[in-house]
């Protein structure tokens, strides 16, 4: 029976439990080869599906980061396979088809989208042609070249550009140009429309793009030639482009350029350039404003600006232009210029007997004559009703101007013959030469006028040279020189007085005194008329001394605390005489020299005397005040402070003047106020008139104020109330 013991069964059993407790404990059985085979295709597959789902989730993830960036475009972008079905779009694409956008679904063919857009009568520019502009329409798109524009039914105009790709798809680009439409529509009817000839070129190549009706009609030349020309073909002479760089746009538009029209005529032109883009290039618009007539009438009323009427030879203000530019050459030569005024004598019996229609023939009569005795170079110009004038250049002696004298007498004198009648008249000359009778033409003229007084009223029919004396000016002068030295002899000179008023406090602290004529006939004569007359003939050491000492006289009675200013002449200190008479005058009048302010100007320094330095320190020795007057408007002023010790500058008024709207001038009164507390000087401002004016001045701080805000300039009689109202206020507030 032993033989039956190997059927045992129980063994493979345990052996399973065994596994079941733990299967780590031992390895699997071993497997066939085919089972291994099996079990190594399945985990290829398990991996390989593994990839695809890995491959599918990143392509996913990619195609949302794709749609996510073109929705960011603000192009309309779509992409079709092959067979015009959608793959993807993005929201600007959906927004610009948004009457068709319920019908965009991936797979869907885009001629189904549009066929339905076409029935719905979404594409306005299909009706009654439907099928052709359908096939067009995916004729372009299957084969795409150039871009196209599409009309939609809401009036919108979307740019269509569409390009193939690799694997035969389609990508589709979208872009809303209705407001560039609308510009171009607007610029259209701007440009045609216009009735200003306007051209359109190119910035770099300079040809012409288009031009309007009003520039083919304006310059003769059909389209087509325009657009075969470059703008350089219409200029005359000018090679430089209009729109050039370098000039503001008033300059360019203030020069004139001439073009050539189709017929050879020349033409002036304004022209306004203006850069814009035509297309997707750069290209410059232009205005093209014809002045022509306009520039011939400037030049008709530049030539009657400058020229007689009547003769039409240049009237005074060409002539002294004229005698400008002979006068500037003679300075560089020894040649002289001589002046030759001519009137015709008994003209007017001419025009009372023969009447005007005579008189104003016999006047071109007497123009061609003088022309004709003239040489090219010498001018000859007509000032008044009978009077002509004549400039003689390159003139070397007297003798050459009396030939030239006699010669137009013969000339002029001869017989005209006018409408029947034979009419003789006979003409007087005056002759002023440069330099001596004058060194500018309006000098010139005048002297020459003054002889042609003279010859009329002493000979008539002949010339005259004028003579020095003949000037008014001179005998103005002269008759100034004679009443003002009178004026001082009887002591009718009077000084009126000036507040100077200190800008803390707002009292009066003293006085300047300015001279003033009354004169028994003309009334106050202006300083300004008799101040030259008087340094020129020395009369300014009398009037000076006759001023200082009436000043003195006046002050001695005016409050103890208020100070009297007199100005003085550099001349006043060349007599040497000048501390003495300061001396008496503070010894006559009482006056303590310590109220008394002596005014001098910079030009005083100039000469940089040792006597004046010796004066100036000894009126200052004696307690007499120094102050430098129109602060800043002479040579070196800061040189001259370092010279002498001043008690006062005063800034000039035109410093002053405007100054709170004047940056430069509220700089200059700081700086030298700053100046006037460096040196502890006290700083006057003259001219103050606004009480914008005054309030800058307090604000830099400046010391004294002097013009009209405060007071014109008093006779003393209304000095002394203004003084005894200030002590009277001053009372009331103790």
């Amino acid at each position: 029976m032993p033989m039956m013991r190997p059927k045992k069964t129980k063994k493979p059993k345990l052996t399973k439990v065994s596994r079941v407790r733990d299967r780590r404990s031992k390895p699997l059985p071993q497997l066939s080869g085919s089972s291994r085979r099996t079990a190594v295709e399945i985990g290829e597959l398990v991996r390989q599906r593994a990839q695809a789902e890995a491959a599918i989730a990143e392509a996913r993830k990619s195609n949302e980061r794709l749609r996510e960036a073109i929705d960011l475009l603000p192009q309309g972008i779509v992409f079709l396979d092959s067979d015009g079905r959608y793959i993807l779009w993005n929201k600007k694409y959906s927004e610009i088809y948004q009457r068709s956008s319920d019908l965009f679904e991936p797979g869907v063919r885009l001629e189904d989208t549009i066929r339905v857009g076409v029935a719905r009568g979404d594409y306005p520019e299909a009706a009654g042609r439907e099928e052709a502009w359908i096939a067009e329409r995916l004729q372009k798109m299957y084969q795409p070249g150039e871009r196209h524009e599409q009309v939609l039914a809401d009036g919108r105009v979307v740019l269509i550009e569409e390009r193939l790709t690799s694997d035969g798809g389609i990508v589709g680009l979208r872009v809303d140009i209705t407001e560039l439409k609308q510009r171009e529509a607007s610029f259209r009817l701007l440009f045609d429309g216009n009735p200003v000839p306007m051209i359109l070129c190119t910035l770099d190549g300079e040809h012409i793009i288009a031009v309007n009706d009003a520039a083919i009609s304006h310059y003769g030349y059909v389209r087509a030639e325009f657009e075969r020309m470059t703008i350089r073909s219409l200029q005359a002479f000018d090679a430089e482009l209009p729109w050039a760089t370098g000039r503001s746009s008033d300059e360019q538009a203030a020069r004139t350029w001439k073009h050539v029209r189709a017929d050879g005529t020349l033409i002036d032109l304004a022209i306004y350039s203006r850069q814009l883009t035509h297309g997707d290039q750069p290209a410059m618009l232009l205005a093209l404003m014809d002045i022509t007539e306009r520039k011939r009438a400037e030049a008709r009323l530049a030539f009657m600006a400058q020229h007689d009427g009547l003769t039409g030879l240049p009237n005074r203000n060409l002539l002294r232009q004229q005698m400008d530019e002979m006068l500037q050459h003679t300075r560089r030569s020894t040649d002289k210029i001589a002046v030759l005024m001519l009137g015709l004598d008994n003209f007017k019996a001419v025009n009372d007997t023969l009447g005007h229609g005579i008189g104003d023939k016999l006047l071109r009569g007497v123009a061609k004559r003088l022309r004709s005795t003239l040489r090219e170079e010498d001018a000859l110009a007509r000032l008044n009703s009978d009077e002509f004038t004549m400039v003689q250049v390159g003139v070397t002696r007297p003798e050459d101007v009396v030939l030239l004298a006699r010669r137009i007498l013969d000339a002029v004198g001869e017989p005209y013959l006018l409408d029947g009648h034979s009419v003789v008249i006979g003409a007087s000359i005056g002759i002023a030469m440069s330099p001596g009778d004058g060194e500018d033409s309006e000098k010139l003229l005048k002297s020459a006028d003054m002889a042609l007084s003279r010859a009329k009223s002493d000979f008539r029919g002949t010339f005259s040279f004028f003579e020095a004396e003949m000037d008014a000016r001179a005998q103005s002068r002269r008759k100034i020189e004679l009443d003002l030295r009178d004026a001082i002899q009887n002591e009718i000179l009077r000084p009126y007085y000036q507040p100077l008023v200190d800008l803390t406090s707002g009292r009066i602290t003293g006085f300047e005194a300015l001279v003033r004529w009354p004169h028994p006939e003309r009334g106050m004569v202006s300083p300004a008329e008799f101040i030259p007359v008087a340094e020129e003939t020395g009369l300014i050491n009398p009037l000076g001394g006759l001023m200082l000492h009436r000043a003195c006289m006046d002050a001695a009675q005016w409050p103890d605390d208020v100070r009297v200013a007199v100005n003085l002449s550099p001349l006043q200190f060349r007599t040497g005489n000048l501390l003495s008479i300061v001396t008496d005058a503070l010894r006559q009048s009482g006056l303590p020299a310590r109220r008394l302010e002596l005014e001098i100007t910079e030009t005083l320094l100039l000469e940089k005397s040792s006597q004046v330095l010796a004066t100036l320190h000894a009126l200052r020795a004696l307690g007499v005040r120094m102050s430098m007057d129109d602060f800043g408007t002479g040579y070196s002023s800061l040189s001259y402070l370092r010279s002498f010790p001043f008690d006062k500058i005063k800034i000039d008024q035109s410093f002053v003047r405007d100054l709170g709207a004047n940056p430069d001038a509220q700089a200059i009164v700081r700086s030298i106020v700053s100046l006037g507390i460096g040196l502890g000087v006290t700083i006057t401002a003259e001219g103050v008139e606004t009480e914008s004016e005054l309030s800058c001045l307090r604000a830099e701080g400046c010391h004294e104020g002097q013009g009209f805000l405060f007071s014109r300039a008093r006779p003393n009689v209304e000095v002394v109330s203004l003084l005894l109202a200030q002590r009277g206020a001053a009372a009331l507030v103790a």
